[in-house]
């Protein structure tokens, strides 16, 4: 019989791997059903929820204490996207949304010009934040819809390049790593992790083009995609670092424990997913 007088053993908590990995678990999941599974219209919906999280985290990033331009800026990317996923096609739709955001950001900045010396960081925000978010994360509902019944597929493929750079270049970096990539935002980040993740993500988008996508796209094109997409990718994570080292946040948002926000875990899908959109859309 133990001693009643002896502490209460303590609860092991997850360690950072674990948390991530555990946390991940249902997101995955709802991702792939969306991708693979649900109907096109479920994506399209799915797609606009993610994206209006995003911006309600980079609102809050740039904006934290104009309640009122923050709550615009949310509405203006996720209108700005409906129009690129729903009307893309129709001639001026995509100028005629650019001005919508123009017109915007000049009510909501007389609206609300407190206080004033940082009215143009708001209005640059409520013109820019839409563009960077909705103008490359759309591009993910428009490769779903446009590539029929390998939608999945390609978006599993962009994803590829996002994530498998990411893991590739911590795990290479940790390995070789010797020189520093980009210090002054990241410094953690090595020349042989950012090449680590660059071939990690290309050999995963090989092993995509063999399988899911046989037939789909040669190997030359998929090795060159896989390069060029990985490379934004990661300048698309630096991007953000910047944003945040400039609002003096770590995280975009806690979200996803041990991940952080969705805009940290979207950083570089946005410039992977709109890179092999436009693929698709002018060599496929």
């Amino acid at each position: 019989m133990s001693d009643a007088t002896e502490p209460a053993p303590e609860k092991k908590k997850l360690g950072g791997t674990a948390l991530r990995f555990v946390s991940a678990l249902p997101v995955i999941a709802v991702v792939l059903y969306a991708m693979f599974w649900a109907p096109k219209w479920a994506f399209q919906l799915f797609g606009l929820l993610w994206l209006s999280i995003c911006a309600s985290e980079l609102m809050a990033m740039t904006m934290p204490q104009n309640h009122g331009p923050r709550v615009w800026g949310i509405l203006a990317t996720v209108g700005f996207a409906s129009v690129i996923i729903f009307a893309g096609g129709i001639p001026g739709a995509i100028l005629a949304g650019i001005f919508g955001l123009a017109v915007g950001a000049l009510i909501v900045g007389l609206v609300f010009p407190d206080p004033v010396p940082e009215a143009a960081k708001r209005i640059g925000w409520l013109m820019g934040g839409p563009v960077y978010i909705a103008g490359t994360l759309s591009s993910i509902v428009l490769l779903h819809h446009d590539t029929g019944a390998h939608g999945g597929a390609w978006v599993l493929l962009s994803m590829f390049y996002a994530f498998l750079s990411d893991t590739g270049a911590y795990f290479a970096g940790r390995t070789f790593g010797k020189h520093k990539l980009y210090p002054k935002l990241s410094p953690k980040k090595t020349v042989e992790g950012s090449i680590g993740g660059i071939l990690a993500a290309t050999l995963g988008g090989v092993a995509v083009q063999q399988t899911l996508l046989a037939g789909e796209i040669g190997l030359v094109p998929i090795i060159v995609l896989g390069v060029f997409a990985s490379a934004l990718g990661q300048a698309g994570d630096l991007f953000e670092s910047l944003l945040k080292r400039s609002c003096g946040v770590k995280d975009s948002g806690n979200i996803m424990p041990g991940h952080g926000g969705l805009l940290d875990r979207s950083d570089a899908l946005m410039f992977t997913g709109a890179t092999t959109y436009f693929y698709v859309s002018f060599f496929h």
